[in-house]
């Protein structure tokens, strides 16, 4: 399957998914997105266009905690991470957004990393 091919697959699931879940103040949208290289997280209001919390493997806090971690275990990391920013700003509901990416490997983690910062979703 070619790049364009998946990008368009991943892209109609990412439209599908996104016409269904919306996020609010109380219960934001927690949204993943993965390069080749890197792996971002974040909690969006929809209501008021707003990101309320992001991390990713290349925030500044977390760099010495990600150095030398395969992107797996890095993912986990990110989702703890942003689970505790969340908590500390009165979140603790979130909607799970996987952006059109199959429920396994780094999107499986950085929700069960999330899950142990203390998110429910």
């Amino acid at each position: 399957m070619s790049n364009f091919v998946k990008t368009a697959r991943r892209s109609k699931i990412r439209r599908r998914v996104r016409s269904k879940v919306s996020g609010t103040a109380e219960k934001p949208r927690l949204c993943i997105f993965k390069s080749s290289k890197h792996v971002y997280a974040q909690l969006i209001d929809d209501q008021a266009q707003v990101t309320l919390a992001a991390a990713s493997t290349l925030s500044r806090d977390m760099k010495e905690e990600l150095a030398g971690k395969p992107k797996m275990e890095m993912a986990g990391l990110i989702g703890e991470y942003l689970g505790k920013k969340a908590k500390e700003q009165g979140i603790s509901k979130v909607v799970f957004d996987r952006s059109g990416y199959k429920y396994h490997g780094i999107v499986k983690n950085v929700a069960e990393g999330a899950r142990k910062g203390g998110l429910q979703f």
